[in-house]
C-alpha cells in the first residue's frame, strides 16, 4: 500500500475508527449539497428526528435543474420548482448556508466550492455528485457519495469508506499552444481506460501539471472519475496558496500563516511510496476529440478513428461508431457541428471562457449560421467577472447565447438539450448516449478552444490553426 502520500496523510487525519466490516469511518471536512440528491437525504434525516450534525461544514447551491434563460419563479418545469423549493425549505430548517439564485454566489457546486475558498488543502470533501473529484485540484480528497451517504454525513459528519490504492501520474514536458488540461485528461483516460482507475485515486504531478493554473488543475481532477478513479488530486504548492489567498471562506491574518504551514505539510513526501506509477509525455499531446460514446473513445485531432479490433473493447467500439456515424479511418476534423455547449463543472470557469473568447476574436469571424451555441458560466461570480472583462460581448457578437449559471446541457435536466440527429461539441465531461437529452443525438467532448474554433468553422476544427 501507498505510504506518505497526501492521500495517506489526509486519510489518517480524518480516520475516526476502523469499522467491523473493514471500512473506515472517515470524518468529513466539507459537505457540498445541491437540489437533486439532497432532498431525499433530508427526508430520511427527518424521519429519524435527527438534525444536521455540522451545519457549519455544510453548504448548498442549486445547479442541475435551474434554467439558464428565464429564471422567473415558479419555474415552468414543475419538477424543477418542486426540487428547488424543497432544498430552500430544508436549508432554512437546518441552518445550512445556501447560495441561492439571489445570493450572487449561486453556481455549479464544484465551481462554487473552490472559488469561495471553501475547498482547502488537506480536507475531505464530499457531495452527492460524482465529479466531487474536482476539489482535489486544491490538495483535498474529494469523493462523490450516494443519497444514503448524504444522510449519514448529515447525521454524523462521517462516511464509511474503503481506502484506495494511489497511482502517481507523472506528466513530463510542456503542453503546446492550443492544448489544455482537458486534452491532458482525455489523453490519460485514453491510455488507462475508463475503468483503469478502479480501486485507485490518482495523484497528478510532473512539469506539465505544475505549469497548469489552478483552474486547469480543477478541469484535470474533475474527470478523474471518468477514468474510473475514486478521486484525483494535485499536491498543494505556491499556486494553490495564491489562489486561495483573500477568498471569502479562506483563513486570514495569523490563521492564514498557520494554515499554509499545515497545507505544505500534507503534500506527498519526496520519498512517498505509490502503488503504481504512469508516465505521460506532455509534449506529444494534441487537441483531443472523442469519436465514440465514452471519454476513453478519443483521438488527437490529427488522428483517425481506429479499427474496433485495435481498441480494448471491439464490440463497444463498433456500436459507438455506428451511433456516431463514423468509420475506421475517418477524421473527426471537418465533421459538421449543429450545437456547441461551453460550460459545466469541467470547463465553465473564467479561464475557459477567456480561451474560447480568444479563439473567437483571433478568428475574426462570427459563429457559423448552422451552429446553435451556448456559453453558460459556471457561477454567478464567473458570469460577473466575465462581463467585467467584456467576454459576454464577444460571445454575443459571435452569435453565441450568453446564459445564466447552471449545469445546463451537460446533463440536460433544465430544458437545455440537443435534439435527435444533432451533433454537439461540448466542453463537458460525459458523452454517453442520451446524456445531453437525446438518445439519437451525438456528443463530441473537446476543450473550450477546440469548441470555439468549431463554432466558427461549423465543423470540428483545430484551435492551433487559429493561433497560427
Amino acid at each position: 500500500m501507498s505510504e506518505r502520500t497526501l492521500y495517506d496523510k489526509v486519510w489518517d487525519a480524518h480516520t475516526v475508527q476502523e469499522l467491523p466490516n473493514g471500512q473506515t469511518q472517515l470524518f468529513v471536512g466539507l459537505h457540498m449539497i445541491h437540489e437533486v440528491t439532497s432532498p431525499q437525504a433530508f427526508g430520511m434525516l427527518e424521519e429519524r428526528g435527527y438534525e444536521v450534525a455540522f451545519p457549519d461544514r455544510t453548504y448548498a447551491t442549486t445547479d442541475h435543474i435551474v434554467p439558464t434563460d428565464d429564471r422567473s419563479r415558479p419555474f415552468d418545469d414543475e419538477q424543477a420548482e418542486k426540487m428547488l423549493s424543497a432544498l430552500e425549505g430544508n436549508v432554512e430548517e437546518h441552518g445550512v448556508e445556501f447560495f441561492g439564485l439571489d445570493s450572487g454566489r449561486q453556481g455549479i457546486v464544484h465551481i462554487v466550492g473552490p472559488e469561495l475558498g471553501l475547498t482547502q488543502p488537506g480536507m475531505t470533501v464530499v457531495c452527492g455528485d460524482s465529479h466531487t473529484s474536482t476539489h482535489g485540484a486544491l490538495g483535498a480528497v474529494g469523493m462523490g457519495i450516494g443519497t444514503s451517504q448524504i444522510r449519514d454525513v448529515f447525521a454524523t459528519g462521517c462516511i464509511a469508506a474503503d481506502k484506495q490504492d494511489v497511482r502517481r501520474i507523472e506528466v513530463t514536458g510542456t503542453l503546446d499552444e492550443g492544448v489544455y488540461a482537458k486534452d491532458l485528461i482525455l489523453t490519460i483516460i485514453r491510455q488507462l481506460g475508463v475503468e483503469g482507475g478502479i480501486g485507485y485515486v490518482y495523484e497528478y504531478g510532473g512539469e506539465a501539471v505544475r505549469d497548469l493554473g489552478i483552474e486547469g488543475r480543477l478541469a484535470l481532477c474533475n474527470m478523474s472519475i471518468e477514468g474510473g478513479a475514486r478521486a484525483g488530486y494535485v499536491n498543494p504548492d505556491e499556486k494553490t496558496f495564491e489562489y486561495l489567498r483573500g477568498r471569502e471562506y479562506a483563513p486570514d491574518g495569523d490563521d492564514w500563516d498557520e494554515a499554509v504551514e499545515y497545507w505544505r505539510s500534507i503534500a506527498s513526501d519526496d520519498d512517498a511510496k505509490y502503488d503504481d506509477t504512469v508516465e505521460i509525455d506532455g509534449d506529444a499531446i494534441q487537441p483531443m476529440v472523442t469519436w465514440g460514446v465514452n471519454p476513453g473513445q478519443v483521438i488527437g485531432i490529427d488522428e483517425t478513428v481506429p479499427e474496433p479490433a485495435e481498441t480494448n473493447d471491439p464490440e463497444a467500439a463498433r456500436k459507438a461508431q455506428e451511433h456516431m456515424d463514423v468509420s475506421p479511418g475517418d477524421s473527426m476534423k471537418g465533421v459538421d457541428v449543429d450545437v456547441a455547449f461551453l460550460g459545466s463543472c469541467t470547463n465553465g470557469r473564467l479561464s475557459d471562457l477567456r480561451e474560447a473568447a480568444r479563439v473567437l476574436e483571433a478568428s475574426g469571424r462570427e459563429a457559423d449560421d448552422g451552429v446553435r451555441a451556448l456559453a453558460v458560466p459556471g457561477s454567478q461570480t464567473v458570469r460577473r467577472k466575465a462581463e467585467e472583462e467584456g467576454l459576454d460581448e464577444i460571445f454575443k457578437h459571435a452569435g453565441v447565447q450568453w446564459r445564466e449559471p447552471g449545469c445546463s446541457m451537460c446533463i440536460a435536466m433544465n430544458g437545455d438539450r440537443i435534439e435527435d440527429g444533432e451533433l454537439c461539441v461540448s466542453s463537458s465531461n460525459r458523452n454517453y448516449v442520451g446524456r445531453q437529452g437525446s438518445e439519437n443525438g451525438k456528443t463530441v467532448l473537446a476543450s473550450p478552444a477546440t469548441l470555439a474554433a468549431s463554432v466558427v468553422r461549423g465543423e470540428i476544427a483545430d484551435p492551433r490553426e487559429v493561433f497560427g
